[in-house]
């Protein structure tokens, strides 16, 4: 990683010393076939994720919208979690630096915030909230969103492997290490609830705080992808 010392003497700092550590002792690990292509946008964009964690997280929250890893249009150009390109940057104006994947897959490259492609997902998961709150500040006086896994992973053509895809012994190094952030990081803000955008990071949620000082003290719910995707669609045809 360049140029990611945090000194953790605030809410935003801490969070990033947490995300740097995760990210580190996953970069220990080795994963073999079907990965190919392992994409770290803490890392190589580290500037903007930065400049989103100091902008928006800097007090507790009350309720954590948790995703499952980066998008390939998303969070692995601009190191937001859902973080479409023209939502970064139109909506959340938030800028900064991207740097190169240490590997990167010709038919994945990133460009940052002057990727032409937008993820879908990440559109209508800020548009709903961008309709519901206008200011994107109102949506983070109480509520941050994290994505459980800051890797994503692709085969040799390119094709997409989720965590839970990976093979048992990879995933069980994985789980271990964003078990021990996502608790990390819910103690930290103080969280109460936890919204899990479908049922892997529902899944992960319940197991991560399972025989921790944590468990009965959060609520999880889930809502699936696809229904915020709806519900914004409906919001879109309505207005």
């Amino acid at each position: 990683m360049s140029n990611i010392t945090e000194v953790p003497d605030s809410v935003s700092g801490t969070l990033l010393s947490i995300e740097v550590e995760q990210c580190e002792k996953l970069n220990a690990l080795s994963f073999c076939d079907p990965v190919q292509y392992i994409y770290s946008p803490l890392e190589y964009a580290y500037n903007i994720h930065s400049n989103f964690v100091h902008k928006f997280c800097t007090s507790t929250k009350k309720v954590l919208f948790l995703g499952m890893n980066p998008g390939p249009w998303g969070m692995s150009q601009t190191g937001v979690p859902f973080g479409e390109v023209n939502i970064v940057r139109e909506w959340l104006r938030v800028s900064g630096h991207v740097e190169q994947p240490r590997k990167e897959h010709p038919f994945r490259p990133v460009l940052g915030l002057e990727c032409k492609r937008s993820e879908v997902s990440g559109r209508r998961f800020w548009g709903l909230f961008q309709k519901l709150c206008g200011d994107p500040d109102i949506f983070f006086q109480n509520a941050f969103v994290y994505n459980y896994c800051p890797l994503a992973f692709m085969t040799n053509t390119g094709k997409n492997i989720t965590p839970e895809e990976l093979k048992a012994s990879q995933r069980r190094a994985v789980n271990e290490i964003c078990d021990k952030a996502l608790c990390d990081v819910l103690q930290l803000l103080q969280v109460e609830v936890i919204v899990a955008v479908g049922k892997y990071a529902e899944k992960r949620a319940n197991a991560a705080v399972a025989r921790t000082e944590l468990e009965g003290k959060i609520k999880v719910i889930i809502t699936l992808h696809y229904l915020v995707c709806k519900h914004n669609s409906v919001s879109e045809e309505a207005s």
